[in-house]
Formats: C-alpha cells, structure tokens, sequence
C-alpha cells in the first residue's frame, strides 16, 4: 500500500464500500506478510515511497515467484521490481504475473502496474565503457519503475574525453546523474566538475588485476575532488537507481 491506495481504502471504508470486516482481514498482514522462508514487507511503500525490492540471486525461482504472488495478492498500484535473477526465475515469475518482462542486460524482471511519472526532472545514467553497461543498466531499470524518466549514455570514459563532452547540453539538463565506471574510476570527478547536479557514483568490477575487482574504483570515487559526488558499493546499480530516485522525487 502506498499513500494514495490507503486514503483510496480508507474512503472506501467510510462510503461503507468495504465492511469493516473486510477491511481488518486487508490490514491483517501489515505491516508484514510471514510466507516462512520470507517476509513480505507490504507497508514500505507507505513508509518509503516504492515498494519491497526482490533481490533474485540466492533464492530458488520457487520462493521468487511465490514473493511475487504475495505482493500482487495485495492488489496495490504498485510496480514490482526483481534484481539480479535469470531466464528460469522469470519463466517461474511470469506463470504468476503475465505482464513480467526480463531485462537480460541488467538481469532484472519488472512487472508494470503503475506509468505514474514521480520524478522532478531527468535521471542520466553515464558510463566510462561497454564493459559497465550491465551495472547501469540497473540503475536504469530501477530508476524507470521507481517512476522516472531517464535516459542514458554509454561509453564516454576518460580515455577518450571528447566523447563525454559531446553531450554537455544534456548532463546539463539532467537532475541526477548515475555515473558508473570501472578501471580507475576517474569518470565521475570529471562529470562531477562539469555539472552542478549531484552525481552518484558506482564502480564497477571492470578491469584488470590491480582493479581488485572494483576495489581500485570504488577508492577512486571516494577521493574524488568533486564536492558533488557520493559513491555506492561494487556494482551496486540498484542502489545507484534508488538513491537516485529518492533525490528526484516531488
């Protein structure tokens, strides 16, 4: 439930829409539904705004799709949001919800129910290269159902610097900024000294040996001489997305 279907419920309630009977059987399983093996936290999205994330990897595609038949039971216009699954989870989600789509980049499943636009202005998700694409392709997806609108630009990394400031007009226009990158991680100081915006930085397990798997990137970003940067973990487009979303909500 998020604010707009409980003041929906409770005028349902007062109009003697809904009895009072079917209403206490409704709010029986907030703030959380116990489905044994998972809880389902159905009063996020009042608290916070967007609903309980799925997190795929480590769960069988079994308990992914029996989380998801739970959520939708709740009959909330929410959009739901799986990250880091596969094509047999999806195959296992999409017996329960028809409308599911895989994003195979990214690795996530979305299920649209809500086209609401929550967002203030442009979330620009920006990559050094190819390799990180699958990482922001994740904030992408999350920041669009989160309510978003974003667009991207891919492969601008500091090795060839022109690239980036091709497109100075639109970092410009853009609210947020998603910057991720790996090697070095030097890419976000640089977008972070061009914009005034805040930019979130992701570095990515992109590189070789010395790159400690991200590590190399990760201590990049958060020296970064640009005051308008902040930095989330390894390969956390998730998390980029959501903070994202939560600086450019109305």
């Amino acid at each position: 439930m998020n604010e707009k279907d409980v003041r929906s419920f409770l005028q349902a309630v007062k109009a003697g829409e809904v009895s009072v009977e079917s209403a206490v059987d409704r709010l029986r399983n907030l703030p959380y539904e116990d489905l044994g093996f998972a809880k389902i936290d159905h009063h996020r999205s009042l608290r916070q705004g967007f609903p309980e994330v799925i997190f795929g990897r480590g769960k069988t595609s079994a308990q992914v799709a029996a989380i998801v038949r739970g959520m939708l039971r709740r009959k909330a216009s929410h959009n739901i949001l799986i990250t880091r699954s596969n094509e047999k989870t999806y195959r296992a989600v999409r017996r329960v919800a028809r409308s599911a789509k895989y994003h195979e980049s990214s690795g996530t499943i979305t299920i649209d129910r809500n086209s609401e636009t929550r967002g203030v202005g442009l979330i620009l998700v920006v990559t050094a290269g190819t390799s990180d694409i699958p990482v922001a392709e994740e904030a992408l997806v999350t920041a669009r159902v989160m309510g978003n609108r974003t667009e991207a630009i891919y492969d601008v990394g500091v090795a060839g610097l022109h690239r980036l400031l091709e497109h100075r007009e639109k970092l410009n226009q853009a609210r947020v900024i998603v910057c991720v990158a790996g090697m070095e991680g030097a890419l976000p100081s640089v977008v972070g000294g061009l914009v005034a915006a805040p930019v979130i930085a992701v570095p990515t397990s992109t590189g070789y040996g010395s790159s400690f798997g991200g590590l190399t990137a990760l201590l990049g970003m958060l020296n970064s001489c640009a005051s308008n940067v902040s930095v989330v973990n390894i390969d956390n487009g998730f998390g980029a997305g959501c903070v994202a979303s939560v600086i450019n909500r109305k």
